[in-house]
């Protein structure tokens, strides 16, 4: 198949969607009130409730949802073919990511910006939002782990990539300071500022590595397990105007940029997918890169790019608190989704492009590569010209890398190939980053939510610095020890379960919120149908997970998290089930059950 009709499929589902299917939810189910005034304005106190131009909390938002998820999951998913893949990635971002994101960011925002085990609370009930917010801590704390453990194996021992993330954030700052107190308002200028310093700063880089200053910037893996987690809690103790807001603003000009590129690449190219559409490892739940059948397992690898719980965490986090006016949710939650779907389906194409031997060659461990009795053919002739040895680079990053690349120079020339391949490393960490900071700022949102009302409740002011400091690192060294010694066939798996399991857990309680609410019922199955599936999805991925993977390694931790996480969310998919019945009858009744629509004097 040619990788131009892909790109061209995947435009037009992803463009009518949003404009017919995004248009009817807000309109119809969701019912938008532009008059409404948000939590940005009416709470607005310069630190997290802030009210922000809408362009702004796109790249916020989506430069915070788009990790790891959107580049490495259809990378290492390609192991099944191309064709699972890209029939998740759209039938999935479009029936239940995009609607998961959107409910969730419209509760929140009716909500005043409450976390998600809140919304759980006074939709649901106390115990569902208890359970909830147990749920998202262990979930979190999976996640970013899992996020980070792909930036270690990108970024370490790479002073060149290195020296760019780290100077984005500086360049933050500047922005950050140049937006909001020097020049408000001017978000233009800000722009172009905080972009030209981002390319100054990958033009700089091949000379600081050369220069005596490389060396500071050549960071070793446990370096790296240090130093995640200290950024992280920095992130989510600054003003989310100061740091959090212009980074991941600036972040999504290359990100976007970057995937129009390649889109134009392929264009220009329109290379053949090497890739079969169907391998022969979707007969075999024994792949050399992902275990397991291949469903439920390729709904677990792609998370982010089709159906992610973590953004259930952005869209009742940071991004309610600085949304201007309900006018944008359907840009935010529902665009932003979408276009995530498109950097996966431009993931996948990247892996796609290589030969089958060279992508299980860079992504299994040579002892692994040599049972698959396949072979190379342009690996050798790659690792020449990125400058070093490709093989055996597990974890999806360095394909997605090497992919990218190789489009680029068949566009401009094989001499910039090397060039290229660290551009992808650091447009790849970058994407993840944006989203460990925001990860663990909403982490401590929640947890100073749940130790206010459960120990001690001075927790639950989100300006008591005593809290903030005390969560911030609570969070980030939690996700920290998980990183430590882990690698991504040891973590991914959990991840992408805890990750669905989430998501599975937000739909339950976005389906209560439109029955409640939404003027006819029949509105609520746009989220029981999605939320079916991911049901049977992430019970059979976590019972099968832990019985054929974790228990047969002997690691308990990871086996009684999973143990742990799926009673959770019988508890909380058990109490919606009955609450759901519960508003049904009441609406039947003639008894009022609204919440969010109800007017705001009354709230």
């Amino acid at each position: 198949m040619n990788a131009l009709t892909l790109v061209i499929i995947a435009a037009c589902v992803l463009l009518l969607a949003y404009r017919f299917y995004g248009a009817f939810i807000t309109a119809k189910v969701l019912v938008i009130d532009e008059s409404r005034i948000t939590p940005a304005h009416r709470l607005a106190d310069g630190q997290n409730y802030v009210p922000t131009n809408k362009w702004v909390v796109f790249g916020h938002h989506f430069a915070a949802i788009a990790g790891a998820g959107p580049l490495v999951g259809p990378v290492l998913a390609a192991q099944f073919g191309y064709l699972p893949g890209v029939v998740w990635i759209l039938v999935g971002s479009v029936m239940a990511g995009a609607v998961h994101d959107l409910v969730l960011l419209f509760a929140s925002v009716r909500y005043n910006g409450r976390s998600l085990s809140e919304i759980a609370k006074e939709e649901i009930s106390k115990v569902s939002g208890l359970a909830t917010g147990i749920s998202i801590l262990f979930i979190l704390v999976m996640a970013m782990a899992g996020l980070a453990v792909v930036v270690v194996g990108a970024m370490k021992n790479n002073p060149w990539g290195s020296f760019i993330i780290t100077m984005t954030v500086p360049i933050a700052l500047l922005v950050g300071f140049y937006m909001y107190r020097l020049r408000p308002g001017k978000v233009g200028e800000a722009s172009v500022l905080g972009v030209g310093l981002v390319f100054l700063a990958i033009a700089l880089g091949p000379m600081v590595t050369a220069s005596g200053f490389g060396s500071f910037f050549n960071w070793s893996e446990k370096a790296m397990w240090v130093i995640l987690p200290a950024y992280g809690m920095v992130a989510a103790i600054l003003p989310v105007w100061l740091l959090l807001a212009p980074r991941d603003y600036i972040s999504s000009y290359l990100k976007i940029g970057t995937i129009l590129a390649l889109a134009l690449g392929i264009i220009w190219v329109h290379p053949q997918l090497q890739m079969p559409a169907i391998s022969e490892f979707v007969k075999t739940a024994n792949g050399p890169i992902v275990k397991g059948p291949v469903w439920p397992f390729v709904s677990i690898t792609i998370a982010c790019g089709a159906l992610s719980g973590f953004h259930a965490l952005i869209s009742s986090g940071t991004t309610p608190k600085i949304i201007s006016s309900e006018r944008d949710i359907r840009l935010v939650g529902f665009g932003g989704m979408l276009m995530e779907a498109f950097v996966a389906i431009m993931a996948l194409i990247a892996a796609t492009v290589l030969q089958p031997g060279d992508y299980f060659a860079i992504n299994t461990p040579a002892k692994v590569f040599a049972t698959l009795h396949m072979q190379t053919v342009d690996l050798k002739n790659l690792s020449n010209m990125v400058g070093m040895d490709l093989a055996g680079r597990t974890g999806g990053a360095v394909t997605l890398a090497v992919g990218m690349a190789h489009v680029f120079s068949r566009v401009m020339g094989d001499h910039l190939m090397k060039y290229w391949y660290q551009f992808g490393i650091m447009f790849e960490a970058l994407f993840i980053l944006t989203t460990i900071d925001a990860g663990t700022r909403v982490g401590r949102y929640i947890l100073q939510d749940f130790l206010g009302r459960y120990v001690y409740k001075p927790f639950a002011n989100i300006h008591w610095w005593p809290g903030v400091l005390l969560t911030s690192a609570a969070i980030s060294g939690a996700w920290g020890y998980m990183l430590w010694g882990g690698n991504v066939a040891s973590i991914w798996p959990i991840f992408g379960v805890s990750n669905q399991l989430l998501a599975t857990l937000a739909l339950t309680i976005g389906t209560t919120m439109i029955l409640r609410n939404s003027k006819k019922m029949i509105y609520s199955w746009i989220t029981i149908l999605p939320l079916t599936y991911m049901v049977a999805t992430v019970f059979r991925a976590g019972t099968w997970s832990l019985t054929h993977q974790y228990l047969p390694a002997h690691d308990y931790v990871k086996s009684a998290l999973i143990v742990i996480m799926l009673a959770l969310a019988v508890i909380i998919i058990v109490d919606g089930v009955r609450k759901w019945f519960e508003v049904v009858a009441d609406r039947k009744a003639g008894r009022n059950t609204a919440t969010v629509s109800l007017p705001l004097a009354s709230k």
